[in-house]
């Protein structure tokens, strides 16, 4: 067996290691403690890079990066003392910090081409938003103080006067997510009670959220009606009995059905929920305040109904989602009928689901950006990013081709072509956006192997493959994230 003792003892201690450590040329310590046992003044953080990082943290990252050492040796990778001394680890030391040192949630870029990417953060807020989001965290504020009583307040007042506004409702609330505002909506209307659902709608989203469980959760009896392709009203109204708390439909954002089907629309079931004295639950779920017909999408206009129509069409109670369509921060959106909002406010559930103070800046902020309908086309990045101009689109993806190709100086060839790209957050599943993609190809290394080293990269590259190419879609990539994607493969490569 070999006797690695020697090599052990080799190994310098960590306070040595961060003594020197602080005097490498990419590193700054900074002063502001008291004096150590031996008289030096102790670093009480340092600045590597752009990362600035506590003198505990860089201590715990020196005692990871010698059990790394120690590994090697065992492994056989070091064979003499000397290429364990302070010197000879300062290097990787450094290398270890920067990567190890970053943040574990951090900045991406997208250049999927799927807007709403939900593994990716989903929506990009407003500038507008996170300047508002800023402020909420950076100062008190009104959050349930009433300036006008110097009393307590109500933080759902914030967004209630413009949610109304916006879709026609008389009422509203905001929950955590659409998934908590459905089980408090149900809580609240069905509990111990049946909902009637077309067997067609019970559908599953991501992370396995099904509709008949989270009805079940809600204490509320889920009653199917119909066949998988076709539900009629009188399925609806036969099965209506006395233990019926409400009518429910839920649009299914994420699939389609084509071919023989149909489902009752939306002014039919609210005219038998009215007269059978029964609300019409909507379930919209990615939720969508803008009219793509007028904003020059014609196509998307007939998948995603607006919520405005939704309200105006009979629905009682509709819930949506504020980060998916709508380009909002994570929210749960649920407006309706004063009579039934009033209702739900009042579970003590809400509380377990209620917003923070950031959603409600950002949601605020967001809301009164769609004041102004052409605005909002301009100014909410994930609107923006959906509507954006074929030859628009084209353009900048030469523009950033140019740029990689000078940048990467032969190292792989980059050309374009036509492609496309998807909404994505489960909306408008069968409608591909069209795009030209960026393709980048190195002999030296396959694609799929460029891929994963992209997402190591400083700035992390999401990727996609087409054709045993790496490709890149310029719709979710801004000019100003021009610079990071050359700096990426410039890394990489």
């Amino acid at each position: 067996m070999t006797d690695f003792s020697h090599l052990f003892r080799a190994l310098p201690s960590v306070d040595v290691l961060l003594k020197q450590f602080a005097t490498l040329p990419a590193v700054q310590a900074v002063y502001s403690g008291p004096m150590g046992v031996s008289g030096d003044f102790v670093p009480e953080s340092y600045i590597i890079g752009t990362l600035s990082l506590p003198r505990a943290f860089v201590r715990d990252l020196a005692n990871s990066y010698l059990d790394e050492c120690r590994n090697g040796i065992r492994q056989g990778c070091y064979t003499d003392a000397a290429s364990l001394s302070v010197a000879a680890l300062l290097p990787g030391l450094e290398r270890w910090a920067r990567d190890k040192g970053r943040p574990h949630f951090r900045r991406a870029i997208n250049a999927t081409g799927v807007v709403i990417h939900t593994n990716l953060g989903r929506s990009i807020l407003a500038e507008e938003a996170a300047k508002a989001v800023a402020e909420a965290c950076l100062h008190y504020s009104n959050l349930e103080f009433n300036l006008n009583t110097g009393e307590r307040g109500s933080r759902y007042s914030h967004v209630e006067a413009l949610l109304c506004s916006l879709t026609g409702a008389e009422a509203a609330l905001v929950v955590n997510n659409n998934a908590a505002a459905v089980l408090l909506v149900l809580d609240t209307l069905c509990k111990n009670r049946e909902a009637i659902v077309s067997r067609g709608q019970l559908v599953e989203i991501g992370g396995s959220f099904r509709i008949p469980e989270v009805m079940k959760k809600s204490g509320c009896t889920l009653v199917e009606v119909g066949s998988t392709n076709r539900a009629r009203l009188s399925d609806y109204a036969e099965a209506i009995t006395e233990n019926t708390a409400a009518l429910m439909r839920v649009h299914t954002s994420n699939y389609r059905i084509i071919g023989f089907h149909s489902q009752v629309s939306l002014p039919e079931l609210a005219a038998l929920g009215k007269e059978r004295g029964l609300p019409v639950i909507e379930d919209l779920g990615s939720g969508n305040l803008c009219d793509f017909a007028a904003a020059g999408v014609p196509l998307l206009a007939q998948d995603e109904p607006t919520v405005q129509r939704t309200v105006a069409d009979g629905a009682d109670v509709v819930s949506f989602s504020g980060d998916k369509v709508l380009g909002g921060p994570q929210a749960g959106i649920i407006v309706g009928k004063a009579a039934y909002i009033s209702k739900i406010k009042k579970n003590q559930l809400n509380r377990a689901l209620r917003i923070d103070k950031m959603t409600l800046a950002a949601l605020e902020a967001t809301l009164r950006i769609y004041k102004e309908p052409e605005q909002a086309l301009k100014r909410i990045p994930t609107l923006r990013m959906i509507c954006a101009p074929a030859d628009e689109l084209k353009a900048r993806a030469a523009r950033l081709a140019r740029r990689l190709k000078k940048a990467l100086q032969g190292k792989a060839a980059v050309s374009t072509a036509p492609g496309s790209s998807l909404v994505g957050g489960g909306s408008f599943p069968e409608r591909h956006l069209p795009t030209t993609l960026v393709y980048i190809s190195s002999g030296s290394v396959a694609a799929q192997d460029l891929r994963q080293r992209l997402l190591g990269a400083s700035t992390p590259l999401v990727a996609r493959l087409e054709d045993d190419r790496l490709c890149l879609d310029v719709r979710t990539v801004a000019d100003a994230e021009f610079v990071l994607v050359e700096q990426a493969l410039v890394e990489v490569l």
